[in-house]
């Protein structure tokens, strides 16, 4: 007589169980009122590699990941509190 167990169903993960990004996007009014740098010393710092480069969000729409932009603040913290964040 051959046993056999009982075959669960190959587990899906639900809708709740997916980890999505919390991230989103900023437009330019938002990170330089988050920020508090003007438009030209953003544009400044992304062409001298010190801020968050603009994301394409297509045509002339262009945004930031609002966790660079933090993250960039958090880095500006840490360097004047010499590193101890």
């Amino acid at each position: 007589m051959l046993s056999t167990a009982p075959q669960s169903a190959p587990a899906t993960p639900s809708l709740n169980d997916l980890q999505y990004p919390h991230d989103r996007f900023m437009r330019l009014p938002e990170v330089i009122s988050t920020c508090g740098l003007s438009r030209s010393t953003i544009y400044d710092l992304i062409c001298r590699e010190q801020f968050p480069s603009q994301i394409s969000l297509g045509g002339k729409n262009v945004a930031w990941l609002a966790s660079e932009v933090d993250d960039w603040m958090q880095a500006r913290i840490a360097q004047r509190t010499g590193g101890a964040a």
